[in-house]
């Protein structure tokens, strides 16, 4: 289905494009589940004012604000892998550039 979405209107997708963005979704999928739960529990720490509960707080607020580190690293990782140049794979056959290549420093 994702494979379907990428193609869009009749185009070419590498199916290494695709498996890296499924396993990357579905890694940022497991880390937002995760988040939710985090979220319930700093919720109910809260609300239960219990200084013990407020304490923990601290530390379940640490732990999602890494996951949402890692969910930016994770996009930034894609796109960076998706609009990077390939120089292993051959030209189209529209390329008017002759198939040359030219990489950009990084």
């Amino acid at each position: 289905m994702l494979q379907q979405e990428l193609l869009g209107n009749g185009g070419q997708v590498d199916g290494k494009v695709v498996q890296t963005f499924q396993t990357s979704f579905n890694q940022v999928q497991n880390i937002l589940d995760q988040n939710r739960l985090l979220i319930n529990e700093i919720n109910k720490n809260h609300e239960s004012k219990i200084p013990d509960n407020l304490g923990r707080n601290v530390g379940l607020i640490r732990e999602l604000n890494n996951n949402v580190r890692r969910v930016v690293d994770l996009y930034a990782d894609l796109s960076t892998s998706v609009t990077k140049p390939s120089t292993d794979t051959a030209p189209s056959e529209g390329d008017s550039k002759g198939g040359h290549k030219r990489n950009r420093p990084a």
